[in-house]
């Protein structure tokens, strides 16, 4: 999770927030290289009392300036789109979970079982115990199985919510009268946090999501003492 003073990105747990990642300094280097590049040619303007001036009129330029801005385009473009082919594509879930927003708690339905469902509400600051995370703590945490596809439902029952955990690279609406999908896999166990990303009401920041990855062998132990 997060942590105070924080200037990048959580670490990444899944395989699509590593690609985001990449991206992300992929674009962050090319934003660097331009800037670089617009600010030595201002510093040269300011400095130098040398002039040409036939050089803004010459063809070359004309098409240097315009070739080079259509490649930096697609040089963004093309990771982008691949990224965003990877995160629609879902191939043969192992588990589906349907995720309620409610005014100003989530609902979790594990539809491959039979009664396997809970409402998830933020625990009151009074009622924290030692250690545990002020405005991120929940009643019921969501258990998941690592290193396996799982489908997440999300859907909501009044207003619009946003089931969002920045460390897998999830954020999804949760909008009344539409199923969206997503789909979820971590590459390893760990307590995961996040919160409902839209502004949903006056105690939409009292929405926490807690995701507890385990491995395959415990999250069977747990579904069966849940039945």
């Amino acid at each position: 999770m997060a942590y105070p003073f924080q200037l990048g990105l959580q670490d990444a747990t899944s395989p699509i927030m590593e690609e985001l990642l990449h991206f992300h300094d992929h674009a962050l280097m090319i934003v660097f290289l331009i800037s670089s590049l617009v600010l030595y040619i201002i510093s040269l303007m300011l400095t130098t009392k040398l002039t040409h001036t036939s050089t803004m009129d010459a063809q070359e330029v004309e098409t240097v300036w315009t070739i080079l801005p259509a490649i930096i385009l697609i040089l963004i473009a093309l990771p982008s789109l691949r990224i965003l082919y990877m995160m629609d594509e879902i191939n043969n879930p192992s588990l589906t979970v349907k995720t309620m927003g409610h005014q100003w708690y989530w609902s979790y339905e594990y539809t491959d079982y039979e009664d396997l469902n809970f409402d998830s509400y933020m625990i009151p600051t009074q009622e924290l115990k030692p250690g545990e995370l002020r405005l991120l703590e929940v009643d019921n945490r969501v258990v998941l199985p690592m290193e396996v596809t799982i489908r997440m439902l999300i859907s909501s029952e009044d207003v619009l919510h946003s089931w969002a955990v920045p460390s897998l690279g999830l954020k999804t609406d949760a909008i009344p009268g539409r199923l969206n999908q997503t789909t979820l896999m971590a590459m390893r166990p760990g307590l995961y946090y996040g919160q409902c990303s839209e502004i949903c009401g006056s105690n939409h920041s009292f929405m926490p999501i807690v995701l507890e990855l385990v491995p395959l062998s415990h999250f069977e132990k747990w579904s069966a003492s849940m039945l």
